[in-house]
C-alpha cells in the first residue's frame, strides 16, 4: 500500500494551514533571539566613586576587579594605551570595556561582565567574541532546544535511517549523507565557542559536495540500480506526519526569532505603510535592510494576518513565515521528486529535509534562509519554461543575492524543454521584467541609494570571523582566486555539459552555490539549506528507475533484498 499524490498534497496542505496559525500562542518564544548577556543595553557610569541607582559596587571598584583578569592583563599589555569604561548592563550586572584609539578609530578589545550582587567576574572576552557576541557560544543563541544532543543526535539517526544497509556493503550515497551530516560536528565547536575548530571543519564538508555535485552532473558517480530503502516508503510518509508536528511544535514552543527573521517584519511593515525600504531602520536591528526587496515582500501576508508591535517582541508573524516556507518547501520536494521518479522519491525527497537537522536549526531561529530553499526548488520545477524560470531565478537571488549566480545556467533548460534564441530571449526579459517589479517601491521611493549602501556595499565589505578569510586574515590573494574560480564555475555552466536533465540542472546548480560560498568572508550554518535541496535531489534523483540487465542472477538478488527488509523505488 502506498500513500495517493493527493492525499500527501492534502496532508501537507492542512498541515500548513495549522501552523499558520499555531504562532499566536508563541509568546512563551525568546522575544529577541539575542544571546543571553544582552539583557540589557549598556550604559556608562560617570561617577565612579559613587554605587549607581540599585547598585552596590561602585564604577572604580569594578574597573579593579575586572583589570585583575590574566586575559585581560595579557591583551591590555599587547595595546599600550588602552583605557577602561564602566557601564551598567541591565540589573546586577556590570560590563567593562577597555579600547584602544580614540573617536572613530576606537576598538574595543576586551569585555569584561561582574556580578554586583558578589563582585565575582562571570565573563570574559577578547579577540573577535568582544565584537561578536554569536561566536561566544551562548545556549541557545540559534534555534534554542535544537541545539540539545537529545535533539540534535536523534535528528541525524531519523535522517540516516531509512538509506541505512543493513545487510548491503554501503555505497557512495551513504558518505554521502554522512558528508551532509558531517557539518553537525563544526556547530557542535561552534556552539562552544571554539571558532579555531569549529571554521575550518566547514570546508571539508563544503568541498567534497562541491567535487559530488560536479562529478554526478558530468555522469560520474551515477547509480546504476534503483534506490533501496531499508523501510517502505509510506512509512517515510507517516513519518513526514510526525516529524511536521515535531518541527511545528518545537517552533511554537521552543524557538527564537533572530535578527534576520525579525528584518523581514520591518520590510514588510515598510512596504505596507509606503515608507522607504531601505535606510532609517530602528536600532533594535540597525542592518536588517541588508537582503534584497523580495525577501520583505515575502513576509507581507504573514505581518497582515498577525500583526507587528513595532518592537522586537515574540514576533508571532516571523514564526508563521518560517513554517510556512519550511512546509512548501517540503512540498515542493514532493512534487519535484514525484515529477522525476513518482511518488515515493517525492515522499523520499520530503523526508529528507523533514529529517535533516540543519533544515530544523533553520526553522528553529525562523530564519529566512528557508525561503531561498523554497524558491530554488520552485526553480527546478517550472524549468521546462524558459520565461517561468527566469522568474524563479529572479525571486530567488533578490531575497538572498547567492542564487544570482545560477542565472547562466538557467539559460538553458532540462533537456527536452526548448532551446532557441526566442527561448534565452523570454528567459531573459522574465528575469529582467521580475527585477524591475520587485524594485518599484525601491524606485518609486528614490531609495536606490540606500539600497547600495546597506545592501550590496554593506555585504561586500562586512567582516566575520565565520569563515577562514575573516578568522585568520592575510589571505586575500587566495580568497579571491577562490571568488573569481566560483564566478567561473557559474559561468562555464551555462555551455557544459551539452545534456542535461533536471537531476544535472540540480547538481550544477548545488555545485555553483557551494562554489560562491567558499570564497565568502561571511559564512554561516544556516546558509546550508541553500543548497541543501539541490544536493539531495540530486543525489536520490540521479538513481534509475531499473536496474541495468545483470543477468538470471538479478532474480535472485532482488528476493533477498525483499528478504532482508530491502525496498527498492520503482
Amino acid at each position: 500500500m502506498r500513500p495517493t499524490p493527493s492525499f500527501l498534497a492534502a496532508l501537507l496542505a492542512l498541515v500548513l494551514a495549522t501552523a499558520a496559525l499555531a504562532p499566536t500562542a508563541s509568546a512563551a518564544s525568546a522575544p529577541s533571539g539575542q544571546a543571553a548577556a544582552d539583557a540589557g543595553t549598556p550604559v556608562l557610569v560617570t561617577s565612579m566613586d559613587k554605587p549607581p541607582a540599585g547598585y552596590r559596587l561602585t564604577g572604580t571598584e569594578v574597573e579593579r576587579i575586572a583589570g585583575r583578569v590574566a586575559k585581560v592583563i595579557a591583551v591590555v599589555h599587547d595595546h599600550r594605551g588602552a583605557h577602561p569604561y564602566a557601564y551598567t548592563k541591565g540589573p546586577g550586572l556590570w560590563q567593562v570595556s577597555w579600547f584602544t584609539g580614540q573617536g572613530t578609530r576606537s576598538k574595543e578589545i576586551a569585555q569584561v561582565y561582574i556580578d554586583d550582587a558578589t563582585g565575582q567576574v562571570t565573563q570574559t572576552w577578547t579577540g573577535f567574541q568582544v565584537a561578536w557576541t554569536m561566536a561566544r557560544g551562548y545556549p541557545g543563541a540559534f534555534g534554542e532546544a535544537v541545539n540539545a544532543w537529545y535533539v540534535w543526535v536523534p535528528m541525524c539517526v531519523l535522517f540516516l535511517l531509512p538509506f541505512i544497509p543493513w545487510r548491503r556493503r554501503p555505497t557512495l550515497l551513504h558518505l554521502d549523507l554522512l558528508a551532509l551530516l558531517g557539518f553537525s560536528v563544526s556547530i557542535a565547536f561552534f556552539n562552544h565557542a571554539d571558532l579555531g575548530l569549529s571554521v575550518p571543519l566547514v570546508y571539508p564538508f563544503l568541498l567534497y559536495l562541491l567535487a559530488r555535485m560536479m562529478l554526478l552532473a558530468n555522469g560520474r558517480g551515477r547509480p546504476r540500480e534503483p534506490l533501496r530503502l531499508s523501510v517502505p516508503s509510506y512509512w517515510l510518509g507517516v513519518g513526514i506526519i510526525f516529524l511536521i508536528g515535531f518541527r511545528v511544535g518545537l517552533n511554537v514552543t521552543n524557538s527564537n526569532v533572530i535578527d534576520v527573521g525579525y528584518a523581514g517584519v520591518i520590510g514588510a511593515s515598510k512596504l505596507v505603510h509606503g515608507a522607504p525600504l531601505y535606510g532609517h531602520w530602528p536600532l533594535s536591528n540597525a542592518y536588517g535592510d541588508t537582503y534584497g526587496p523580495v525577501n520583505y515582500f515575502a513576509y507581507v501576508p504573514f505581518e497582515q494576518i498577525f500583526g507587528w508591535s513595532g518592537v522586537w517582541d515574540s514576533l508571532p508573524a516571523a514564526h508563521a513565515a518560517s513554517i510556512a516556507f519550511d512546509l512548501l518547501t517540503m512540498l515542493g520536494l514532493f512534487v519535484l521528486g514525484r515529477r522525476i521518479r513518482g511518488t515515493s522519491l517525492g515522499i523520499v525527497l520530503a523526508y529528507a529535509w523533514a529529517a535533516f537537522p540543519f533544515t530544523l536549526f533553520v526553522l528553529a531561529s525562523d530564519s529566512n534562509d528557508s525561503l531561498v530553499a523554497l524558491l530554488l526548488v520552485l526553480t527546478l520545477l517550472v524549468a521546462s519554461s524558459a520565461p517561468a524560470r527566469g522568474v524563479a531565478i529572479a525571486l530567488a537571488g533578490l531575497t538572498k543575492f547567492a542564487p544570482l549566480g545560477l542565472a547562466p545556467l538557467l539559460l538553458r533548460g532540462p533537456d527536452g524543454a526548448r532551446r532557441s534564441t526566442r527561448s534565452v530571449i523570454l528567459y531573459v526579459l522574465a528575469f529582467a521584467i521580475t527585477v524591475v517589479a520587485a524594485f518599484l517601491p525601491v524606485l518609486l521611493h528614490d531609495n536606490l541609494s540606500a539600497f547600495w549602501h546597506d545592501s550590496i556595499a554593506y555585504q561586500a565589505t562586512r567582516g566575520a570571523p565565520f569563515s577562514i578569510w575573516g578568522l585568520y586574515g592575510g589571505l586575500s590573494v587566495e580568497q579571491h582566486l577562490v571568488q573569481g574560480a566560483g564566478v567561473a564555475l557559474a559561468l562555464a555552466v551555462a555551455f557544459v555539459p551539452e545534456r542535461r536533465d533536471t537531476v544535472t540542472i540540480a547538481a550544477l546548480g548545488a555545485a555553483v552555490i557551494i562554489a560562491l560560498q567558499l570564497g565568502v568572508t561571511y559564512w554561516f550554518y544556516l546558509y546550508i539549506v541553500w543548497f541543501f535541496p539541490l544536493v539531495i535531489v540530486a543525489l536520490l534523483g540521479s538513481y534509475p528507475e531499473r536496474a541495468e540487465p545483470a543477468g538470471a542472477g538479478s532474480v535472485a538478488d532482488l528476493a533477498g533484498a525483499k528478504s532482508a527488509g530491502v525496498v527498492a523505488i520503482p
